[in-house]
């Protein structure tokens, strides 16, 4: 095997052809690759690119559906959860009641591009997480989202789903927990995702132990 010195070689002035058909193969900007070029070593140069390759080639195994865009900022803590546990995922805006055929044909085909979860995030009539549901085996997370009625109206219409067509329903904006759920979920199959769980969930219980820690440091005239 080629070691990373000789390989790091041949990424070299006289061989930016070969860099280029690389770029062009797994999608690099060339001014991305220009401006790691002054700051770092050919051998970290060569983990630059082969970063690049593996997050363009990666397929997503989670979904994260919103109803609108509005919903970002809800369900972008499913997207940082996922992130952190380093879960490839995708996120697509998709309306029940604007874009039905749309909403069918992803969650139609959604298990033959290697989707295993999906997140579905709605508010007020919240149809979009049990229609994803009705069209597809897989698991669906659903998460109501804030809107109004305090979230009520979207919790009931994701939650109370029919017999036959069950849709796992987070808590109002809980699309957090959307994300761990789901990680869970994978982690059945996959150890190594299983030890990151493990080791998420150990340093939740460090930060509690601190933040207790820290509650000892208050000081009032009769904390006893």
């Amino acid at each position: 095997m080629m070691c990373l010195k000789q390989t790091s070689r041949m990424i070299s002035n006289e061989n930016h052809f070969i860099v280029y058909q690389l770029f062009r193969s797994i999608r690099i900007s060339i001014n991305d690759y220009i401006s790691v070029k002054k700051v770092i070593g050919y051998p970290a140069r060569i983990l630059f690119l082969i970063t690049f390759a593996k997050n363009t080639f990666m397929t997503p195994l989670v979904s994260i559906i919103m109803g609108s865009t509005s919903d970002l900022p809800v369900m972008e803590e499913a997207a940082k959860v996922l992130n952190e546990l380093r879960i490839p995922f995708e996120m697509n805006a998709l309306s029940a009641h604007r874009t039905p055929e749309k909403v069918e044909e992803f969650a139609s085909n959604a298990h033959n591009r290697g989707i295993k979860v999906i997140i579905a995030g709605a508010g007020m009539a919240a149809h979009l997480p049990g229609v994803i549901a009705a069209f597809t085996p897989l698991p669906v997370i659903g998460v109501p989202v804030k809107s109004s009625f305090d979230g009520m109206d979207s919790l009931l219409a994701i939650v109370q789903m029919p017999p036959g067509i069950p849709v796992a329903t987070v808590a109002v904006n809980g699309a957090r927990n959307a994300g761990i759920l789901a990680a869970q979920m994978l982690s059945l199959g996959d150890i190594e995702l299983f030890e990151r769980l493990v080791a998420f969930k150990e340093d939740l219980k460090k930060k509690i132990i601190q933040a207790n820690e820290e509650l000892t440091k208050v000081k009032f005239e009769f904390k006893v």
